[in-house]
């Protein structure tokens, strides 16, 4: 059956106290509904359609970066779940399939418990929970699997509100059905809201069937406040170390590496303590990160060692077995095949080819205040130590500069390039600075007593 996703993502979120959308906080290094749409998109969606609201720009802008394929519909006027799917069913006229509901700031729910709920085939069926401390979660009144209808907390009675199989939100509903169950919601509750959640009961007064999915409490966390946020961020990076280990990642201290969602590292992978992973990161295997690196849109090829102290930007592009030592950051640059940076040295805007030495404290400059330019290095090169490489600039193949140098004019295949100033020796010259420093040092000191 062809699937459809709804996800919710207009609140404000007063509780977050913060002017930006709560959906767009931050957990892994992604907003929160990218974890949702991450989630729905294992199911491979015929149509993804998120609403949004409050800061709705914003929004947009932030889910078009993580998936530009799904539309944007504005709820205006949050008047509670039901008006805000009612909002997102135009965009599905015609579609004939299985919609599911999903809220942008739930990241935790798996695509295994989503296909699950796809796979339903009651009317209606609902992602429930058992919860250890109900709340004020929205009850889930049942016979057995059979859902007969939800309560929210404010609506129940004491009898109600002792039930623990909670609500998640999450809801799966047949297209067409969803459509009329939506135009036929009320408003008269506590709240003044349309819930979407009392489609359920209208379901079951039509005589058609409504089922309970469950799932671990643990998914169904929504975030609220920040408090909320960063017991978020503690269990997403539980989850993706675990991950990370049983798929044959080796971490030597695994509760000091963080990653963000969309890190991807192959088996046989090595991380020291205090790595740390921004957004669109690959390692392939047998790779080696030291500790205290930061690597972030960076592609890391096999054998290769990184670290410690390494930054790696977005644009880095590492071959098998690069070396990158202690305190070099790399940045747009691509490096071949068995090149080395030991350490102390700036690589932006760079090719550099195979089996390239590149010394302590090289610097390419690439910014002339309004443009970047771009350095070429050949295979074989010997870059010595301190040298400045002002782009745009080319070294060939096999050439070697000396240490100190600026090198500002392009460098042939196989020759040297040494640009120094001419050293001066004045003889005793120093032992007569030394002493006119020492003496006004001594009349300073007596000069404050």
């Amino acid at each position: 059956m062809a699937i459809a996703l709804i996800t919710l993502a207009a609140g404000q979120g007063t509780r977050m106290k913060s002017d930006l959308p709560k959906v767009l906080h931050q957990v892994g290094r992604a907003p929160l509904v990218a974890h949702a749409l991450a989630a729905g998109r294992a199911l491979e969606p015929e149509t993804v359609i998120v609403v949004a609201g409050h800061g709705a720009d914003k929004v947009k802008k932030a889910v078009a970066k993580v998936d530009p394929e799904a539309q944007i519909v504005l709820q205006e006027e949050q008047l509670g779940t039901g008006h805000a799917v009612a909002q997102a069913l135009p965009a599905l006229d015609g579609f004939d399939g299985r919609v599911i509901v999903l809220y942008g700031d739930t990241p935790f729910i798996r695509p295994e418990t989503l296909e699950r709920l796809a796979a339903s085939d009651a009317a209606v069926t609902v992602l429930g929970f058992e919860a250890a401390d109900p709340g004020r979660y929205g009850r889930l009144v049942a016979q057995g699997d059979t859902l007969d209808r939800i309560v929210e907390f404010k609506d129940a009675t004491d009898e109600e509100r002792a039930i623990t199989l909670c609500n998640s939100g999450v809801i799966a509903c047949d297209a067409v059905l969803l459509t009329e169950l939506v135009a036929g919601l009320s408003n008269e509750n506590a709240s003044q809201e349309y819930y979407l959640t009392d489609i359920v009961e209208a379901a079951r007064k039509k005589g058609l069937t409504a089922q309970v999915v469950t799932c671990d409490e643990a998914e169904t966390l929504g975030i609220n406040t920040r408090a909320e946020l960063a017991r978020a961020e503690a269990l997403f990076q539980e989850r993706m170390r675990a991950e990370a280990m049983e798929n044959g990642v080796t971490m030597v201290e695994p509760t000091s590496v963080w990653f963000a969602l969309d890190t991807y590292i192959s088996r046989d992978v090595v991380l020291g303590p205090n790595v740390v992973f921004g957004p669109d990161v690959t390692i392939e295997s047998g790779a080696v990160i030291e500790a205290f690196c930061h690597l972030e849109g960076c592609h890391i090829s096999r054998g290769a060692t990184i670290g410690p102290f390494a930054r790696l930007r977005p644009g880095a592009e590492l071959a098998e077995d690069v070396h990158i030592g202690n305190f070099v950051e790399v940045k747009n640059a691509i490096l071949a095949e068995g090149v080395k940076v030991g350490h102390l040295t700036y690589l932006g805007d760079a090719d550099i080819g195979e089996h390239t030495n590149i010394g302590a404290g090289t610097v390419t400059c690439n910014y002339d205040g309004v443009m970047k330019h771009r350095t070429t290095i050949g295979a074989n090169a010997f870059i010595g130590s301190d040298t400045m490489l002002v782009a745009p600039v080319t070294v060939g193949d096999g050439a070697l500069t000396g240490s100190g140098s600026v090198i500002s004019k392009d460098v042939p295949a196989e020759a040297i390039a040494i640009e120094r100033s001419e050293q001066v020796n004045r003889p005793g010259l120093a032992k007569k600075l030394f002493a006119k420093l020492r003496a006004e040092k001594a009349r300073r000191m007596k000069k404050d007593f």
